[in-house]
């Protein structure tokens, strides 16, 4: 019974800390300027809920679906299974992707975290502007066909222009064009490696070594001309180029 009383004052004395007027957990007043300012409390608590959709903002709004896809097919039409792991191929993908978007992460950093850090804009001006970086790049990779679609399916036929579509139209336009030309290079990517397995095909058959699977006899040939092309550096720079980097 003693610890139940010790337990229940300790609640108690903690309910009468937060309810202190001079602990403002979670408050809203008005900025003298028709607007409304949160508490950090909020505001860090929103920053926190936003962190979670963090994954899906690298995912959906970056270059990164179309780096990775373009590996993961680079890797199938090579014919190794495992080889880069996932891993590797992840890792490699968010590097590059880091590297890519970069210009567009400064610019975020320049117009909005670090005016908001110097507490020279509210969190939702800080939001505002650091859509546009995003908002730009990608319509600058986004079809106008794809655009359209989702313009219509949620009822926006009436845009005046494509910098006028909102963030529920954008996004999933700008993913499904980079889904089209992801694929649209991994099919470039698989045609070289195709001919080599039909050359070998066709040399068993001749040679009438039926039993003997073609992609035993053509894995090292297209290993050893994906090296000898330097094909890493040319797989790399032409996704680097096709975001508009370099000459």
């Amino acid at each position: 019974m003693r610890w139940i009383f010790v337990v229940m004052a300790m609640l108690v004395s903690t309910g009468a800390a937060w309810a202190a007027p001079g602990i403002p957990a979670f408050t809203v007043v008005d900025d003298g300027n028709g607007g409304q300012q949160v508490s950090v409390t909020l505001q860090v608590l929103g920053i926190m809920t936003l962190l979670t959709f963090l994954p899906a903002i690298i995912m959906m709004m970056t270059s990164f679906t179309r780096v990775v896809i373009v590996l993961s097919i680079l890797r199938q039409a090579i014919g190794l299974q495992q080889t880069p792991s996932s891993q590797i191929i992840i890792g490699l993908s968010l590097f590059l992707t880091f590297f890519i978007m970069t210009p567009v992460f400064m610019e975020v950093n320049t117009t909005a975290i670090q005016p908001y850090i110097a507490e020279e804009i509210s969190p939702v001006q800080a939001l505002e502007r650091a859509k546009i970086p995003f908002q730009v790049f990608m319509l600058q990779h986004t079809r106008l066909n794809d655009l359209d679609l989702f313009a219509r399916l949620a009822g926006y036929e009436n845009l005046n222009s494509p910098e006028d579509a909102p963030f529920l139209v954008l996004v999933p336009a700008f993913v499904t064009s980079e889904l089209k030309t992801a694929f649209q290079i991994g099919f470039l990517i698989f045609i070289p490696f195709l001919v080599i397995d039909m050359v070998v095909a066709s040399i068993l058959m001749t040679m009438g070594m039926m039993m003997l699977s073609p992609l035993i006899i053509s894995l090292p040939f297209k290993i050893m001309l994906f090296v000898l092309v330097d094909g890493w550096v040319l797989i790399i720079g032409s996704l680097a180029r096709s975001f508009g980097l370099g000459p």
